[in-house]
């Protein structure tokens, strides 16, 4: 072999062993690396599925990105005549059977147009209405529910029970309940709602005869930023928690609807 053969061979061996070094070195993980690695991975594609797919909606349409300009309250409106009277009726359960909560500003929502929400699988009917009970148009964007206001504007929360179930109601409106002013808890106490009847709050209660009629406004001038109890910042949002009540059930009708069909085995 001659001196270049040689000198060639020699280059040629150092460029294989460099090749077979990088390969080595880049194919091979240790155990730890890789389960490290996938449990990363496993980690990232978990908590993305852990967000509510009603949030990732929400976001994408925009619907959650309210301007300052557009955010509402509401504040006290005309003095309204509504007598009320106390009952005493027990919860058949600690825990709301259903609640919701919807979201308002002064601005276009994106969704899905509806006229009510439906609580209570089905059996309560839940929309808001102006003081000329002209439906408010809701929009539902996933699970979530917007409502597009209007400053100056009156509005009256209604259910509708289409059950023969007594349910109570408790309602807050920026995070204040709606009968005592107080911070709003879902254990508050509410209003009842009857069988086969429908409930109208119309505003924030004075007295056990009065309440101030629900106005949107700009959020300076609503209650919440001007009581004890509530916050500019939480303005813009209404909150409904239903209970069922143990009330005995009347024997009457509701009107329209057709009577039961005998049962020929009462007993069984």
């Amino acid at each position: 072999m001659t001196r270049i053969q040689m000198k060639l061979w020699s280059i040629l061996s150092s460029i294989f062993m460099l090749i077979l070094t990088a390969c080595s070195s880049t194919a091979v993980q240790s155990p730890s690396d890789a389960s490290q690695n996938m449990q990363a991975a496993s980690e990232m594609a978990s908590a993305d599925l852990a967000q509510p797919a009603a949030s990732r909606a929400s976001l994408s349409s925009g619907n959650s990105r309210i301007l300052t300009e557009q955010r509402l309250g509401t504040k006290w409106g005309d003095d309204i005549n509504s007598p009320i009277t106390q009952v005493n009726l027990k919860r058949l359960s600690a825990a709301p059977i259903a609640e919701t909560q919807i979201r308002y500003a002064d601005k276009p929502f994106s969704g899905r147009g509806i006229n009510s929400i439906s609580l209570a699988s089905g059996k309560i009917s839940f929309s808001v209405v102006d003081d000329r009970e002209r439906t408010l148009p809701l929009y539902r964007d996933g699970q979530q529910y917007f409502l597009s206001a209007r400053e100056g504007q009156s509005y009256v929360l209604k259910y509708s029970n289409s059950s023969a179930q007594t349910y109570e109601i408790v309602a807050s409106v920026d995070g204040l309940d709606v009968i005592n002013g107080q911070r709003a808890s879902r254990y508050n106490s509410g209003y009842v709602l009857r069988p086969y009847s429908s409930l109208a709050i119309e505003g924030f209660r004075k007295s056990n005869a009065a309440v101030a009629s629900f106005t949107f406004s700009k959020p300076k001038e609503s209650y919440a930023a001007n009581s004890a109890n509530g916050s500019i910042y939480n303005t813009g949002v209404i909150g409904t928690a239903v209970y069922e009540l143990n009330a005995p059930r009347g024997s009457a009708q509701p009107e329209g609807q057709y009577a039961p069909a005998p049962n020929a085995f009462p007993a069984d």
